[in-house]
C-alpha cells in the first residue's frame, strides 16, 4: 500500500537528522516533498537529490522558519509549484541549553522564536490553502521535555510545551474542514546532536528508558506517516509519544 501517493508535505529543518528521515520516509509512501533549510548546504542538495531520484517531485527551498513574511512567501511558493499543500511537518527546531540562571535572554528568544514561533507562522501560512481543499494534516514535532520538563533546558521545553498548547487548540479551530493537527514528542532519538553527548552521559539517560535502548530517526518519522496518512483519518489534537517508555 503506497499511503502518500500524490500528496504534497511541506517539512521544515528538513535537511538532516529527523526530517531528513521523515521527507525519505514519506517519499517512499508517494508523496511530493517540498523542504526547508536555513541554506542550501551538502544537506540540502543531497536530499533534493535523493528524492528526485526515488520518482516523486522534490524541491528544497532556502528559508527561515521563524520568519512570518518569509513562511508565507514560502509556502505561496510552494503551492504554485507543486498544486496543493496537503500535509505540513513543523520540524524546524534548536536548543540553547543552560540552567535558568546563566541563560540569557536572547538564547531565550531564539529558541522561542524559532521552535515555537516558526510554528505559527507555517500553520498560518498552509491554513488557506487546506480550508480550501477541506482536508490537510499538521504535524508538531514537540518533544517528551514539552511534557515533563528538563533541567537545563527551560527554553526549550516552554517551546516544545507551548508547541502541545498550539497543536490542541488548532485541532479544535480546524477539525470541522477535515484537518487534522497532531504533535509527536521524541524521547532519546539517536543522531548526530545526541552523538556529541559524553558516552557516560548517554549510557546513563538509556537506564531510564524502559526499553533500554536510544530511538532511532526511523522511529519518528513512521509515527509522521502515520499521522500524514488516511490511516489516522480520526486522529486530531493528540500526543504521540516516542520514547521508548520514557514518558510512562
Amino acid at each position: 500500500m503506497i499511503l502518500l501517493k500524490g500528496k504534497t508535505a511541506i517539512i521544515t529543518g528538513g535537511s538532516r537528522g529527523i526530517g531528513r528521515e521523515i521527507a525519505i520516509k514519506f517519499a517512499q509512501e508517494g508523496a511530493n516533498i517540498a523542504f526547508s533549510d536555513l541554506v542550501k548546504d551538502e544537506n540540502f542538495e543531497s536530499l533534493e537529490k535523493d528524492l528526485s531520484d526515488m520518482g516523486v517531485k522534490a524541491k528544497g527551498y532556502a528559508s527561515d522558519a521563524s520568519s512570518f513574511e518569509g513562511s508565507e512567501k514560502m509556502v505561496d511558493e510552494i503551492a504554485k509549484d507543486f498544486g496543493s499543500v496537503d500535509i505540513l511537518v513543523n520540524n524546524a527546531g534548536i536548543t540553547r541549553d543552560n540552567l535558568l540562571m546563566r541563560m540569557t535572554e536572547a538564547d531565550w528568544d531564539l529558541v522561542i522564536k524559532i521552535n515555537l514561533k516558526s510554528v505559527f507562522n507555517l500553520t498560518k501560512a498552509v491554513q488557506k490553502y487546506m480550508l480550501k481543499q477541506r482536508s490537510g494534516s499538521i504535524i508538531n514535532m514537540s518533544s517528551v521535555v514539552g511534557v515533563s520538563g528538563n533541567a537545563g533546558q527551560s527554553n526549550y521545553s516552554a517551546s516544545k510545551a507551548g508547541l502541545i498548547g498550539f497543536t490542541k487548540s488548532i485541532a479544535q479551530e480546524l477539525g470541522s474542514r477535515s484537518i487534522r493537527c497532531n504533535a509527536i514528542a521524541p524521547g532519546f532519538i539517536e543522531t548526530k546532536m545526541t552523538e556529541k553527548l559524553p558516552e557516560d552521559v548517554r549510557k546513563e539517560w538509556i537506564k531510564t528508558i524502559p526499553l533500554r535502548r536510544g530511538g532511532q530517526a526511523q522511529d519518528v518519522a513512521n509515527v509522521a506517516t502515520f499521522l500524514a496518512s488516511d490511516l489516522s483519518t480520526y486522529v486530531t489534537g493528540q500526543v504521540i509519544n516516542v520514547c521508548g517508555g520514557m514518558n510512562t
